[in-house]
């Protein structure tokens, strides 16, 4: 009996120990991390001579699906400082996204965020979620990054600006957590 409490102790002092630990850790971590705030317009062209999204793969039941379940888009779409595809081009939005739902129309989205400007010149944001495109605003979480966003936590809120022609201009307003 003074056995099995004495083991029940260490492992309790041992589970203490780690979580004091695993939270200094943390709390170090997030002091030297930066929060930064990018504003992007993501262009998703489909039609026209020079798509920057084709369309890969579709289940056999997509063309009666109103949802457009299976079918699956690669993408490496310009990303600009303004909705105008004039604007600045800052990036582009390179991986794929794929139609999910069976009831209702939502993206699993899988893709990078290259930057080709400035000091983030080379370094990449990685967006993986989903996206209910039905919705007038929405979330998607950033998973990692690349060069000066390794280890990059955060969100993206998005809201389509226009869709015309099977085209999609949708804003992307990126809060980004990186050292």
């Amino acid at each position: 009996m003074a056995t099995c409490i004495c083991t029940t102790f260490s492992y309790l002092l041992l589970f203490l120990t780690s979580a004091a630990n695993l939270a200094l850790v943390n709390s170090s971590d997030s002091a030297d991390a930066y929060l930064s705030h990018f504003r992007f317009y993501w262009h998703d062209i489909v039609s026209g001579h020079n798509p920057t999204s084709v369309r890969v793969a579709e289940a056999p039941g997509t063309n009666t699906s109103s949802t457009l379940f299976g079918t699956v888009f690669m993408i490496d779409d310009p990303l600009t400082t303004g909705p105008d595809m004039d604007s600045k081009l800052v990036g582009r939005a390179q991986g794929f996204y794929g139609f999910a739902g069976l009831k209702k129309t939502g993206l699993l989205m899988a893709m990078n965020i290259v930057l080709i400007d400035g000091k983030y010149n080379g370094s990449t944001i990685t967006i993986l979620g989903h996206n209910d495109v039905v919705s007038a605003v929405r979330e998607m979480p950033i998973v990692d990054g690349s060069g000066l966003f390794r280890f990059a936590r955060g969100y993206v809120v998005l809201h389509t600006v226009v869709v015309k022609n099977r085209n999609a201009v949708v804003e992307y307003n990126v809060f980004v957590n990186h050292y």
